[in-house]
């Protein structure tokens, strides 16, 4: 069946911001003793929403230390990802050839809260792009890897879920396209990608795993979509 629609995750597919996120999370984690094997904190945490990703800290911190994390940790980490963000954020090589070539419909479906997704777009000239079919965490009751966002991004493009290609990063990204009923292709050429980053995206659920916009363009010129 051709496909539709392209609904892109933001973070580690389009901007690479999974990297810079990954290291000042964690580096504030350490600071309140809550250390992560590498593996187990992608795995669990990227993908969820700014709420689902505070709640499961705040329960990891408790569980450690039976008190809840400072009140100012969050907010903390959020001016200092936006910092990095504002100087150091760039969207990944081949992205601009391929949404160039590629004519049928887009649409970014991301967990970051709105305001945040539009600033990481706009920093590396993407908004314009995706505008206004751009969908974030805070537009849903249910963040991945509930099915909820991917299927209000469909909705909004009026194309059926089932004839829509999601790609994505994480396995909660993953798990919630595969919920929606799309078709799942996996993206690894995020600087936050670990050797086995592919392998638990397969296992998610991924049918395609990719390194870069220049492998997509390769399958995308050998198939009628």
């Amino acid at each position: 069946m051709t496909k539709s629609a392209i609904i892109f995750d933001c973070d580690g597919v389009l901007v690479d911001s999974e990297r810079i996120a990954i290291a000042v999370e964690r580096e504030h984690l350490a600071r309140v003793g809550l250390m992560y094997d590498t593996t187990d904190y992608l795995s669990r945490f990227v993908g969820l929403t700014s709420q689902d990703f505070h709640i499961a800290l705040e329960r990891d911190h408790r569980a450690l230390h039976d008190r809840p994390l400072p009140e100012p940790f969050f907010e903390d980490l959020k001016r200092e990802c936006l910092a990095r963000y504002e100087s150091e954020l760039t969207s990944f090589v081949g992205l601009e050839g391929f949404l160039e070539c590629y004519d049928g419909a887009v649409a970014v479906a991301s967990s970051s809260s709105g305001p945040i997704l539009r600033r990481k777009l706009e920093i590396t000239g993407l908004h314009t792009r995706f505008d206004p079919h751009i969908y974030s965490g805070d537009d849903v009751a249910h963040g991945k890897p509930a099915p909820d966002l991917f299927l209000l991004a469909a909705s909004r493009l009026k194309v059926d879920a089932g004839r829509c290609l999601a790609i994505e990063d994480s396995v909660n990204g993953v798990c919630s396209a595969a919920a929606a009923g799309m078709e799942v292709w996996g993206f690894t050429g995020g600087g936050h990608a670990d050797a086995h980053l592919e392998d638990r995206l397969r296992a998610a659920g991924a049918q395609e795993v990719f390194s870069g916009f220049s492998d997509i363009m390769r399958v995308f010129q050998g198939r009628a979509w």
